[in-house]
């Protein structure tokens, strides 16, 4: 699907700032008091377990007449993996978004040279159009882009080699016959001379200030801060109605997890769609690893040599979502196989940064919370429409304010973002509606999925 400027403006997010004047983010942060980010951490925590603590109280009739049927042990077990965590969490997540100020850069105008590496397998039909946002870009500094084919059966490599002429674009195309992502971007890295490295993915598409916003964030950053994960919207969302529910997982919630994350200096994935590193950095850590959530996988590692990754809202870029239930349980089983790769990796408590250590150690609950939603939730859910209020009733629902509140506080984020970099949010009301009630509904089987497929070990594929 090809796009033009506009199309690419009518579609999602980032946080923008005028070239001349400082940012309008900046100049409210000034006056604003500063908190410490062990403070933030604090009080966010704080609220949640008052939070959990109230919804306890008021759970306990629910607790006492559930127990008559599961046993009081399982009913516990049940309503911590259905609300009383999930309360806990989106408590934090709210207040941590309330608190959160992103840092002023030091110039929204960096020159530092870069290298854009695009693995790409069989992607004829789109890498030609994502080369051409490439060389549209506003970023004055120096960009070499290696487009690796990795042993493609089409024509990439030569659809990449016409399109680096056409646009006047600094292209080599390397030719990796050894299948997997990993692989072909550790090709790349061999013969990577610049000190900063950009990941893109073959069919995702910039914004034309999106390279220019990311390496502006890590110019701006303290040394231990070795990447940051850009912000990776929708662009199909108008494919289908699976698309649209996605829009809004990706607008609203990973980038609440991603900007809760950034703000506590350990943003759990920089994303191999699209995320910056500093070249030392992915040497010193051997590169990507052999992972089926290679991304994710090396984000643990690099955290767990005591550096730091931001999450940078303005760095937007634009890409395909599944438009089919199949491809997207394939997406995201293999998100939560990468999940799993990652722990087993690196353990929460070997990660040096306390922050750290919380963030990737709510992982570990993880599985045990989709497990409840689709054992207990779904079923619950069933019992419900025959007026058997066991397990979802009245009280399960004290967990969807906070949801709701999450969203409408970044909903505001990503509209300050928006306006800056001249985009529009499309109206999508049936998604969004759709979104909030039963994406859960299919993400924590999915998930629960992907768990099993990587303890049995079974094949593992790119796509």
């Amino acid at each position: 699907m090809q796009m033009t400027t506009n199309e690419t403006t009518a579609t999602l997010p980032g946080h923008a700032a005028s070239a001349e004047t400082q940012s309008p983010v900046t100049k409210r942060q000034s006056t604003k008091p500063y908190l410490s980010v062990k403070a933030k951490f604090v009080i966010s925590h704080g609220f949640a377990a008052i939070w959990m603590l109230l919804s306890i109280v008021l759970s306990l009739p629910w607790l006492h007449d559930f127990s008559q049927v599961v046993t009081m042990p399982g009913a516990i077990l049940i309503i911590t993996g259905i609300a009383y965590i999930p309360g806990y969490l989106n408590a934090f997540l709210v207040v941590g978004l309330l608190l959160d100020r992103q840092p002023p850069f030091h110039t929204e105008y960096p020159t530092d040279s870069v290298t854009v590496l695009v693995a790409a397998r069989n992607e004829e039909h789109a890498i030609r159009d994502t080369l051409r946002y490439i060389a549209s870009q506003d970023y004055t500094g120096y960009i070499k882009v290696f487009v690796i084919d990795n042993a493609s059966t089409d024509e990439t490599g030569s659809v990449a080699r016409s399109a680096g002429m056409e646009f006047g674009l600094n292209v080599e195309v390397l030719r990796e016959e050894k299948p997997g992502k990993f692989n072909a971007l550790n090709a790349a890295l061999k013969v990577t001379e610049t000190p900063l490295v950009i990941t893109l993915d073959a069919d995702t598409l910039l914004h034309k200030s999106a390279i220019r916003y990311l390496v502006a964030r890590i110019h701006s950053a303290p040394e231990e801060v070795c990447a940051v994960a850009g912000s990776v919207l929708v662009r199909n969302s108008r494919e289908n109605l699976k698309t649209r529910i996605q829009e809004w997982d990706y607008f609203l919630g990973i980038a609440s997890i991603k900007r809760l994350q950034g703000l506590y200096q350990g943003t759990l994935v920089a994303q191999g769609a699209y995320s910056i590193y500093r070249t030392e950095n992915l040497i010193a850590v051997g590169g990507w690893p052999d992972a089926i959530g290679e991304d994710i996988v090396l984000t643990w590692k690099l955290l767990k040599h005591g550096w730091k990754i931001y999450f940078e809202p303005l760095a937007v870029a634009f890409t395909d979502v599944p438009t089919t239930w199949k491809a997207f349980a394939k997406q995201r089983s293999r998100w939560a196989r990468g999940m799993i790769e990652a722990l087993k990796e690196v353990k929460p408590w070997h990660q040096p940064q306390p922050y750290t250590k919380y963030l990737t150690a709510i992982n570990l609950v993880m599985p045990y919370l989709d497990l409840s939603f689709t054992i207990f939730w779904l079923p619950g859910l069933v019992l419900a429409f025959f007026g058997i209020h066991w397990i979802v009733g009245v009280m399960t629902l004290l967990v969807l304010p906070l949801t709701l509140a999450s969203y409408a506080i970044l909903y505001l984020y990503q509209k300050h973002v928006f306006q800056h970099l001249h985009l529009k949010i499309r109206k999508n009301l049936i998604g969004f509606f759709l979104f909030v009630i039963g994406y859960q509904v299919i993400m924590s089987p999915v998930s629960v999925w992907g768990y099993i497929q990587e303890a049995l070990k079974l094949k593992r594929k790119w796509k």
